[in-house]
Parts: C-alpha cells; structure tokens; sequence
C-alpha cells in the first residue's frame, strides 16, 4: 500500500498529465513515431483514384470486378523509459525536483504512448542499473512506472548513462521508441549514446535547473555534490567566479548538443519550472517536420 500523501501527488500529477496528453501530445505522439509497417487488412471494390499497384488480381479474375487490398499501419509499439534517479536529480531550485519533473515527463510520455496503444517498460539507473519494469500496457501500469521514479531509493548515487543505455541493449531485441530522461551530469557516454542510436529510436530528454546556468549573488556560500558529497564553499559575489561558472556549464551544453548532432539524435531540453508539455507538443511538432520534409 502506497502512503496516502503519495496516491495524492500520483493522482493530482495523473489528472494534469491526462489533460496534457489529451489537449497536445497524444496526436503528436503517433504522427512522429511510426509502427511496425502495414499489415493486410481487406479486400474492396476498386474505386476511381485508388492505386492500381494495390488491385488483387486473384480476387479481380474470381468477381469479374477490380478489387483492391487495404492495408493498415501496424500500430504497437514498445516504449523504453531510461530515467536517470542518481542524487543530481534531487536537486531543486524551483517547486519542484529534477526528479519530480522526470516523473512528470515520463507520465506524459507514456500516456501518450498508451493512448496510442503502445507497450512502456521502464529501466531506472544511476551508477549502475537499479531496476526494471517490463513493457505492458494499461493505466494502472503506467501509473505503477510514475510511482516507481518518484518513490524509488537508488543504491548508487553518482550518473553512468553507459549502465542504462547498455543494459537496454542487452534486453531489447526488438528495435523501441526509447526515452532517454537525464540531467547528463556525465561523461563519456558517447559510445553507448551511438550504439542505441543505431538499433532504436532514441529521443535524449535533458533535464535542467535555471540554478545550474547561472546562480546569484549571495556572497560565500557551502555547496555540496549530492553525488560525491565533497563539500566546498563558493563566493558567490565574486563577478569572475560567477562567470567562469556560466562559461563553464555553457561549455557542457555546447558539447552535449554538439554530441547530439553528431549522432543525428533529436533531443528536447526541458528546465525545472517550465510547461513540459507544451515543449514536448514543441518538439514532437518539429520533428514531425523534419521527417516529412
């Protein structure tokens, strides 16, 4: 049984992300991945305009009358959520955690997903992968994911993309949509960021802080890893301290979306304090685009 406070927070972030996936993402959703391919469906009657490479010339011969086969998209798909629950994602300047707006995010996705009538599993990591949830269907499933990331208490606490990115690998015969949910507090990742590329359809969703671009003036101030816990005091006031920080943290972006392009990866960066939903409606959208063109 789930702590009351808890079944609270999992319905109330339910019924807002219902209304995202309803009002923006569920269309979005299905228009930018794909299923399977098509599948013979029926028969008809030829009508003027169809495709005459489509005509059954078995069945045309039999009725003495063009038919046509029909076909239909084959619709299921398996969505892997790889959710980042290292102790970076603790971190929160705003209402809410990383973590909190991974939940949030994946909720979305998945609804999305089972509205579609997709399949989503999930596979929780930090240093090392911490635990997995097979693809199913169903709300109460789904919501069982959403509580599983804002629940869960991970035995590693530093951030090893490899871990999770190699484990889907190792589990995932069948070509997923797969979500990759982080803050990308890491480092040499690209070789497995590559490899999932290759085999799935990988979409790297970054999670941010406005605090980790830029921080204010506070004079000298005790700041701790959550991941490490070495502690150290920064002043704050300083202009130069400031700045070499931003330079710092900018130059991580630049290389993390440079990393991306690279490995033609369309990702969505997503801040603490924004409207999720409208940035993934945003990035469905744009990628929708860039197919079709």
């Amino acid at each position: 049984m789930l702590p009351k406070d808890l079944i609270r927070r999992i319905r109330k972030l339910e019924i807002r992300t219902r209304k995202v996936v309803s009002d923006m993402l569920a269309g979005q959703y299905h228009s930018v991945f794909k299923g399977r391919g098509m599948a013979f469906s029926e028969v008809r009657q030829y009508q003027p305009g169809d495709e005459i490479r489509f005509i059954d010339w078995n069945v045309t011969a039999r009725m003495n009358e063009a038919y046509i086969k029909v076909f239909t998209e084959e619709r299921e798909l398996t969505v892997m959520l790889l959710v980042d629950v290292s102790a970076s994602n603790e971190f929160g300047s705003k209402d809410r955690t990383k973590a909190e707006v991974a939940a949030e995010v994946a909720a979305q996705i998945a609804f999305s997903a089972i509205a579609n009538n997709d399949r989503v599993g999930l596979i929780l990591f930090s240093d090392r992968v911490e635990k997995v949830v097979p693809p199913r269907k169903g709300r109460m499933h789904v919501l069982r994911l959403v509580s599983d990331i804002l629940t869960f208490k991970p035995k590693g606490h530093g951030t090893d993309l490899s871990a999770g990115l190699t484990y889907l690998t190792q589990v995932a015969k069948r070509k997923a949509v797969t979500f990759l949910v982080s803050d990308f507090m890491a480092t040499n990742y690209e070789k497995p960021l590559r490899l999932v590329g290759r085999r799935h359809d990988l979409v790297p969703v970054v999670i941010e802080d406005p605090l980790e671009q830029r921080f204010p003036a506070h004079g000298l101030v005790e700041m701790e890893d959550p991941e490490t816990g070495e502690r150290f005091v920064v002043d704050t006031s300083s202009t130069a301290v400031r700045g070499k920080f931003m330079r710092a943290m900018q130059a991580q972006r630049d290389e993390r979306r440079k990393l991306f392009k690279k490995l033609e990866l369309d990702h969505v960066e997503l801040r603490a304090g924004d409207d999720h939903g409208k940035a993934l409606a945003n990035f469905f959208r744009a990628r929708a685009r860039r197919m079709a063109a």
